[in-house]
């Protein structure tokens, strides 16, 4: 009880702030892609988020390099954020559906909870294990409302969402020490630049300048879309929270997004939203709320490793 009421509300703001931003990514990525190949979006993406936090990081009062010692750490998570979860995620997105990548990224909160229990960072929680059921089970059937059984993407296409997802998890539970330590800003500005710098060393096999010269203004937006609100506001918004809630807790909220992508889907285009959607909705949001008011055990309470 104590525990969820004495989390600021400006956390829980942050997060509904990144659920809504994040849902518009399956929107935008998937027009984008119409006319720009994956990778090279992928790669205009972070040159562009890159060069927005190093803006930042030479604006705002703080170290604008990471210390010695944890420079291998942030290229590792930059790694992991920028080509591998990012790249994987778009050329299977590619292949697949937008209804099976919000499927396969409802697996993020449980996969956060077990590498952490794995790792002894967080103790086990029965409330908060079904709460994370809970949320899966709303995503699955609000999912299976919209039509996911009758459009089955390619086998390839999930397992490179999959792997994403595996990604995200990853960046997720590694990067929250560094939130902790360094504050979200520098934390999310350095693994960004260092995810910039590793798709400018990937760019011989990636890039292709006509393709973006050429492509419309709806593609360009969307690219801005991906680069700006998703990739700096969002991730912002997301170490924001991690750096005062448990990585879990934090992760559970990314069950909303289809919610709120099927919403976007409903008032920009008119989609129908079927009864399981409702029923997808409640048990979603029942599970979320579960996992806020878990308690975990103090003896297995999460710490950040030494750098």
């Amino acid at each position: 009880m104590g525990e969820a009421r004495r989390v600021h509300w400006t956390v829980y703001a942050a997060l509904c702030g990144q659920v809504l931003l994040s849902a518009g990514t399956y929107l935008a990525a998937r027009r984008a892609m119409q006319e720009v190949a994956p990778l090279n979006l992928v790669l205009w993406r972070f040159a562009l988020s890159s060069t927005v936090f190093a803006v930042l990081l030479l604006l705002t009062p703080g170290p604008a390099l990471p210390p010695a010692g944890l420079r291998l750490r942030i290229l590792a998570l930059g790694l992991v954020a920028g080509p591998i979860n990012q790249g994987m995620f778009f050329v299977g997105l590619k292949a697949s559906s937008p209804a099976h990548a919000s499927l396969l990224y409802a697996l993020t909160p449980a996969g956060v909870y077990l590498y952490l229990l794995a790792r002894g960072r967080e103790g086990f929680s029965r409330r908060r294990a079904l709460g994370l059921l809970l949320a899966f089970s709303g995503v699955t059937v609000l999912l299976l409302g919209k039509g996911l059984a009758a459009s089955l993407g390619p086998l390839v296409g999930d397992l490179l969402i999959l792997s994403a997802v595996s990604a995200w998890v990853l960046y997720t539970a590694e990067g929250k020490p560094l939130s902790e330590r360094f504050g979200p800003l520098r934390a999310t500005a350095w693994t960004m630049v260092a995810a910039g710098a590793w798709s400018w060393f990937l760019a011989p096999w990636t890039l292709s300048v006509p393709e973006m010269s050429g492509a419309s203004a709806a593609a360009w937006a969307c690219l801005g879309y991906l680069g700006v609100l998703t990739s700096v506001v969002s991730y912002l918004l997301w170490y924001y929270a991690l750096s005062r809630l448990e990585a879990s807790r934090v992760a559970v909220f990314s069950n909303l997004q289809p919610i709120v992508t099927a919403l976007m889907a409903w008032a920009l285009v008119g989609d129908v939203l079927p009864w399981e959607w409702g029923l997808g909705a409640v048990l979603v949001l029942a599970g979320v709320r579960v996992t806020q008011r878990a308690v975990v055990p103090a003896q297995a309470a999460e710490v950040a490793p030494e750098a």
